[in-house]
């Protein structure tokens, strides 16, 4: 870790409008990943992993269960002033809320006033990735720039989904143009299928960071979002670098996963993101002891998997199954359970992501579905194999066949 003081913000206030339903009753950064994890557990993790021990979570939206989870699960020793702790809009500025992720900065700027950091690392809450920050911040400190930018190799054919990096062509440490999302990008010079895309983390001096969202609070024009305005500001300015992820070296990473990211914005990418976790050499392992992702241990029995009446077993292949699940004579294939959930004889799960406390009753199909917490699915019921009748139930289903039952719903 560089010499010098070194400040955290998780930016978590989003909305998650496109992860629907599953932010119905909660904030985005809250929704359960991975059995037993949420979604802001992975960018904490790399944080703490880092050796970062002073950091805030900006939070908005529905933050109930988010700030549960952080104030429950996060709690560092106090010694040495360090902390995880989550921070509500606060209409420091006036009678509104957050406009922006940078206008959620400008509005926490007594955070940094207080503590005086040198460096301040601001990432997002909803990526799923390892990221050791500590080696971006010695190249931002080494670059003298005002902001450093992490960015992942993409395929060409997936720009129009990011916001895309170009170098500058005299100094490639540094970004010579920043566009959200261009249909004509243009390919590295050593890899011309591939592109550079913002990961949105960002490391910052302390100072430029100040003085950027003062100025862009100012602006009447302005989204105040820290990746369509404050980035492309120190752009123009030739004040902005790139950190690379391929120049990363996480401890434990394989070489399957290495440079892992997956923004789970949208229904399909966090479907997606979930098989990417269940395969025998996963493509993201949760496995990895030299670099763990840190979430609330709970109080529960080890998952069982039994013989039902008919003498039918419980079994599960190629799937993560949490504590306090039970496997009563029911099949599970190629899915996610998350704690206390319970599959009775003759059911099937198949391609699914389920919360916790869901009920799959005597002979029910759920198949490519995502189920929210304490949904009830009656014998016999199916979820996922007739879409016209999800729909018809008021179930969102995507373009691409998920189904997805919102919190606490009876299917029958």
């Amino acid at each position: 870790m560089a010499s010098k003081k070194i400040f955290g913000i998780v930016l978590a206030g989003g909305e998650g409008k496109r992860l629907m339903p599953l932010t119905a009753d909660r904030a985005k950064p809250a929704v359960p990943f991975g059995g037993v994890y949420r979604l802001i557990d992975f960018a904490l993790s790399n944080l703490v992993n880092s050796g970062l021990r002073q950091i805030v979570v900006l939070t908005q939206y529905k933050s109930h269960s988010l700030d549960r989870h952080v104030s429950t699960t996060w709690r560092l020793s106090g010694m040495l002033g360090s902390y995880v702790a989550s921070v509500p809009a606060q209409q420091r500025l006036g009678k509104r809320w957050f406009s922006g992720s940078a206008d959620a900065i400008l509005q926490s700027l007594n955070l940094l006033r207080d503590e005086k950091p040198d460096i301040v690392v601001v990432v997002g809450a909803d990526h799923v990735y390892r990221m050791d920050f500590n080696d971006m911040i010695e190249a931002h400190i080494a670059s003298g720039l005002g902001v450093t930018v992490a960015a992942i190799r993409q395929p060409i054919a997936l720009a129009d989904q990011f916001g895309v990096i170009e170098l500058d062509a005299k100094n490639p440490q540094k970004i010579g143009a920043f566009r959200e999302k261009p249909k004509d990008a243009v390919g590295l010079g050593d890899s011309p299928g591939e592109i550079l895309a913002s990961m949105g983390n960002y490391v910052f001096d302390a100072d430029v960071l100040i003085d950027a969202v003062q100025r862009d609070g100012a602006r009447a024009d302005s989204n105040h979002d820290m990746g369509g305005d404050i980035v492309p500001d120190f752009v123009a300015r030739g004040q902005a670098g790139v950190y690379d992820l391929n120049r990363n070296d996480v401890p434990g990473a394989t070489e399957r996963d290495r440079f892992y990211w997956r923004d789970v914005g949208t229904i399909d990418s966090f479907f997606d993101a979930h098989q990417d976790l269940i395969a025998a050499l996963p493509v993201f392992n949760l496995y990895n002891r030299e670099w763990p992702i840190f979430s609330q241990q709970l109080n529960s029995p080890p998952a069982k998997f039994v013989r039902d009446g008919r003498n039918a077993v419980g079994t599960a292949i190629d799937s993560i199954v949490s504590l306090g699940c039970v496997i009563s004579g029911g099949h599970l294939e190629r899915s996610v359970l998350g704690p206390w959930n319970t599959i009775d004889s003759g059911a099937r799960v198949v391609d699914s992501v389920v919360f916790e406390r869901v009920h799959v009753g005597e002979n029910a199909i759920v198949q490519r579905a995502i189920l929210d917490k304490d949904v009830v699915v009656s014998p016999g019921a199916t979820v996922g194999v007739d879409h016209d009748a999800d729909r018809a139930r008021g179930f969102t289903v995507t373009d691409s066949g998920i189904t997805v039952v919102g919190k606490g719903e009876i299917v029958s």
